[in-house]
């Protein structure tokens, strides 16, 4: 029976797991179906107009000059086989100095990728491709673990401030020491921070941090603030359209400073927005659980109110449904052997999820929690013993689903 009841667990869990990544498909392709048309509004007349004028001018340069069109649209293809291999109008540092490739191997180990710089032989196509997949490896694993610890400061200070005001309150007395005395621990047991407080604090250095690097772009690139302001967006999520890059010139005032301030705060971008992605990931997952959530209890009502119509002259037991225990300490929705399967460990109530100065969510607040304490995560004897251990972000995911998978087997 108990195995039973752990297949059914596990092909609930799986079910879930399957709606909610169908659902999440779903939204993503309405998400850019619906930015495909908002950019394609927007851009889609300054093209236009851009290519008319162009037009125009060629026009106009070859009548002047007596040129055949056909020769001068070839030169200019050539132009533009030189232009990718670096080569521009307007004096630029070489692109293949030692510096021209730190920066490179830079935006390639970041998943920035600017595309300003691409090797054209053969061989450093091949080297690309296993210098890539190893650095971009390595990089993200530097970025996971950059998170756990951001999230060991925040929830410290959070703590902190927590513990302030309660003494403030006269909850706790003032003279106590931390970990001290039973009433302390009472009185921060069920205390859990909100994830909004971390994305806040998050939104709030990462645009101080872009505010700062668009200060030092404008007047040394010679960009407006809000292109600055841009150029920081796109390369802090690593996005890296190529567009506007940074340290191209020739010379810079205050040369070597420049590039030093410039690595820095593309590196400290690119930690803060990954962790910010991370953050926005868990409340965009908790989102689709509630909509499915509604959808289940929908689908219930339905088919309680069939079976019910149909078996109205039955007389049924005292207590056929049994309610859900719902553990915000556990972070565990646990019901009744009757319902087949266990929603996500990452559900919440939706009481809670829906009163939004209350609301937290299950993986990030026990991270916060755990933190906060000043304890680690009690892990079960099968993680320990298959390595898995637990983390934050895609590679808590990721650890999870290999300790389910080892447990299974």
């Amino acid at each position: 029976m108990a195995c039973r009841g752990g297949c059914c667990s596990s092909a609930g869990r799986l079910n879930a797991d399957n709606a909610r990544f169908l659902l999440l498909a779903v939204l993503i392709v309405l998400y850019m179906l619906c930015g495909a048309a908002v950019f394609s509004a927007i851009e889609l007349p300054t093209e236009r107009e851009a290519k008319e004028r162009w037009e125009e001018r060629l026009e106009n340069f070859t009548r002047r000059h007596n040129l055949n069109r056909a020769e001068l649209r070839h030169f200019l293809r050539e132009y533009e086989a030189a232009s990718v291999a670096g080569i521009r109008v307007d004096d630029i540092r070489p692109r293949w100095d030692f510096t021209g490739a730190f920066y490179f191997v830079g935006t390639v180990v970041s998943t920035i990728g600017f595309g300003m710089t691409t090797p054209a032989t053969v061989g450093g196509k091949i080297f690309l491709i296993f210098y890539g997949l190893i650095g971009c490896a390595g990089t993200i694993l530097f970025f996971n673990l950059f998170l756990e610890r951001l999230i060991t400061v925040i929830a410290y200070v959070m703590k902190s401030c927590h513990e302030r005001q309660l003494r403030r309150k006269g909850v706790l007395p003032h003279n106590s020491r931390r970990g001290s005395g039973s009433s302390e621990v009472d009185s921060l047991a069920g205390w859990k921070p909100s994830v909004y407080y971390v994305m806040l604090i998050l939104c709030v250095v990462s645009l101080i941090i872009s505010c700062c690097a668009s200060a030092m772009y404008t007047p040394i690139e010679g960009w407006s603030y809000f292109d600055s302001l841009y150029f920081c967006f796109v390369a802090f999520s690593t996005i890296g359209f190529g567009d506007l890059v940074s340290s191209q010139n020739t010379k810079y005032e205050s040369q070597g400073l420049y590039r030093f301030g410039n690595f820095v705060f593309i590196l400290m971008g690119v930690c803060c927005i990954y962790s910010l992605f991370n953050v926005i990931s868990i409340v965009i997952k908790q989102s689709i659980n509630w909509i499915l959530k509604k959808l289940d209890c929908r689908c219930c009502h339905r088919c309680q109110r069939k079976l019910f119509r149909s078996r109205r002259n039955v007389v049924m037991p005292g207590n056929v449904r049994s309610r859900r225990n719902i553990s915000i300490e556990t972070d565990v929705v646990n019901e009744s052997d009757t319902d087949g399967r266990r929603l996500s460990g990452e559900m919440i109530s939706m009481k809670d999820f829906l009163a939004s100065n209350k609301v937290s969510l299950a993986i990030m607040q026990k991270q916060l929690s755990e933190t906060a304490n000043g304890y680690p995560r009690q892990m079960g004897s099968n993680s320990k013993q298959n390595g898995f251990s637990g983390g934050v972000g895609a590679l808590a995911i990721m650890n999870n689903r290999l300790a389910e998978t080892s447990v299974d087997r």
